[in-house]
C-alpha cells in the first residue's frame, strides 16, 4: 500500500472497518441459515459455504497488514509468506468454484423446476462443495510445487536431486519387483474405482457408510498413484533419480493421503458407532451435512499437516549424501539425510505424529469399545452377528493399516536397517489400499449386489453398441 506516513491511520481505519463488516456480515448469514430450518435448502447451503470462504481470505491477509501498520513494520517470515500464499490461493479458488456451483443450482431451479429437489439432492450438494474444496487445495498445491521447482539453491551445497534406492539393488530382482508392483497397482486402481462407481451409480448405496467408503477408495488410489508409478518408471529406465522438487512434492502428497486414510478410518468408526449404539437417531446424527463436514475437516487437517512438514523440510540443507533407502521420498528418511540441524524438525514430526495418529487411534478404540458393549447386550445370536457384520470389514481394514504402519515406525525407532523398514512399509502404503476393495466387497452383500448390477449394466451397454455396429 501507499508508503505516505500521513495516509497510514486512514488506511488502517478503512481496512479495519471493511474487515469487521466482512466478518460480522458473513457470520450473520451463516448463523441465520444454520438456525432457521426454512433456509435448509441447496441455495442457502451454498451461500453458507460462500460466506465462510469470504471470511477466510480476508482473515489471511488483512490482519497481518493491520499489524504491520500498527507496528510500523513490513516484515513477514518465509514460513508466514508461504502459508499466507497457500491459503489465499485455496480460498480464492474455492470461492470461484462455489460461484460456479451456485450458478448451476440456479440453472436447475429455473430451467428444470420439477426435477430440482431430485437433481439437487443433499448428497449431490455436499459432493459439489467437497469437490470445490478439493480442487481449491489441489490448485494451491500446484502453485506451491511450481514455487519449489523455481526456488534456487539456498547455498552451494544444496542438491538438485535425490536417489531412490528402492527395495533391492539386485538387477535380477528388478523384473520381478516391476511385475509385482505393476500388478498390485492395477488391482488397487481398478478395485477402488469399481467401489466408487458402484457407490455413485446405485441409489441404495447413497448412505453415510458408503459415502465414506468411496472417499477412502479415492484416497487409496491417490496414495498409491503418488509413489508406485515413479518407482516403476525408475525400474524401467534403470534410473534412481528424482528431482528435489519432485521429492518434496511426493513427500507432501504421501503425508496428505496417509493422514486422510487415518482420519477417514476414524470417521468410519464413528459412523459404525452411531449406527450400532444409536440406531434410532442414526439418520438424524449422520445427516448429509455432517458427513460432508467430517470429510472436509479430514481434508483440511491433512492438508495443514502436510503443509507444515513441507515448510519444515524446505528449511533444511542437503549435502553430498542424497541416497534414500526407500522406494519413495518418505519424511523420516529426508530429515535424516539433512546436513543442517534437524532437532526442530524431529520434535515437530514426532509431536504431530502423536497428536494426529494418537488422537484418531483413541477415537477408534473408544468407538469399538462402545460397539462391543452394545453388541454383547443384544440377546439373540443372530442379532449379534448382524450387528458385528456391519463393522467387521472396517475393523479388518483398521487393524491391517494401523498394525502395519505402527509396526514400521516402531521398528524404525529401534533398528538402523532402513532397507527392511522400506520393505515393511509396503504393507501399509501398497498392500492395504489393494486389499481394501476385497475386504469390503467380500463381506458386504449390498456392495456385491451393486457391483453385480454395475457389471450387468456395462455388459448390456457394450452388447447394444456391438449389435448396432454390426447392423448394415
Amino acid at each position: 500500500m501507499e508508503e505516505e506516513p500521513g495516509l497510514q491511520p486512514f488506511l488502517f481505519g478503512l481496512f479495519l472497518s471493511m474487515y469487521l463488516i466482512t466478518m460480522f456480515g458473513n457470520l450473520l448469514i451463516i448463523l441465520a441459515i444454520t438456525l432457521d430450518s426454512h433456509l435448509h435448502t441447496p441455495m442457502y447451503f451454498f451461500l453458507t459455504n460462500l460466506s465462510f470462504s469470504d471470511i477466510c481470505p480476508t482473515s489471511t491477509t488483512v490482519p497481518k497488514m493491520l499489524v504491520n501498520m500498527q507496528t510500523q513494520s513490513k516484515v513477514i517470515t518465509f514460513e508466514g509468506c508461504i502459508v499466507q500464499m497457500h491459503f489465499f490461493i485455496v480460498l480464492t479458488g474455492l470461492e470461484n468454484f462455489l460461484l460456479a456451483v451456485m450458478a448451476y443450482d440456479r440453472f436447475v431451479a429455473i430451467c428444470h423446476p420439477l426435477h430440482y429437489t431430485v437433481t439437487m439432492n443433499p448428497w449431490l450438494c455436499m459432493l459439489l462443495v467437497m469437490v470445490s474444496w478439493i480442487l481449491g487445495v489441489l490448485h494451491a498445491l500446484s502453485h506451491q510445487i511450481l514455487y519449489i521447482n523455481s526456488m534456487g539453491p539456498e547455498n552451494e551445497t544444496q542438491i538438485s536431486e535425490f536417489l531412490l534406492l528402492g527395495l533391492s539393488e539386485d538387477p535380477e530382482l528388478q523384473p520381478l519387483i516391476f511385475g509385482l508392483f505393476l500388478s498390485m497397482y492395477l488391482v488397487t486402481v481398478l478395485g477402488n474405482l469399481l467401489i466408487i462407481l458402484a457407490t455413485i451409480s446405485d441409489s441404495h448405496l447413497h448412505t453415510p457408510m458408503y459415502f465414506f467408503l468411496s472417499n477412502l477408495s479415492f484416497v487409496d488410489i491417490c496414495f498409491t498413484s503418488n509413489t508406485i508409478p515413479k518407482m516403476l518408471m525408475n525400474i524401467q529406465t534403470q534410473s534412481k533419480a528424482i528431482t528435489y522438487a519432485g521429492c518434496i512434492t511426493q513427500m507432501q502428497f504421501s503425508i496428505l493421503f496417509a493422514g486422510l486414510d487415518i482420519f477417514l478410518l476414524t470417521v468410519m468408526a464413528y459412523d459404525r458407532f452411531v449406527a450400532i449404539c444409536h440406531p434410532l437417531h442414526y439418520m438424524v446424527i449422520m445427516n448429509s451435512q455432517r458427513c460432508g463436514l467430517l470429510v472436509l475437516v479430514s481434508w483440511i487437517m491433512s492438508a495443514l499437516y502436510s503443509l507444515l512438514q513441507v515448510l519444515m523440510v524446505l528449511q533444511l540443507s542437503f549435502c553430498t549424501d542424497v541416497e534414500i533407502p526407500h522406494f519413495f521420498c518418505e519424511l523420516n528418511h529426508l530429515v535424516h539425510l539433512a546436513c543442517s540441524d534437524t532437532f526442530v524438525n524431529e520434535v515437530v514430526m514426532y509431536v504431530a505424529a502423536v497428536l494426529l495418529a494418537g488422537g484418531p487411534l483413541t477415537g477408534l478404540l473408544y468407538s469399538y469399545s462402545k460397539i462391543v458393549s452394545s453388541i454383547r447386550a443384544i440377546s439373540s445370536a443372530q442379532g449379534r452377528y448382524k450387528a458385528f457384520s456391519t463393522c467387521a470389514s472396517h475393523l479388518s481394514v483398521v487393524s491391517l493399516f494401523y498394525c502395519t504402519s505402527l509396526g514400521v515406525y516402531l521398528s524404525s525407532a529401534v533398528t538402523q536397517n532402513s532397507r527392511s523398514t522400506a520393505t515393511a512399509s509396503v504393507m501399509y502404503s501398497v498392500v492395504t489400499p489393494m486389499l481394501n476393495p476385497f475386504i469390503y466387497s467380500l463381506r458386504n452383500k449390498n456392495l456385491k449386489s451393486a457391483l453385480r448390477r454395475l457389471c450387468e449394466r456395462e455388459y448390456m451397454k457394450s452388447s447394444v453398441v456391438l449389435r448396432l455396429k454390426m447392423c448394415p
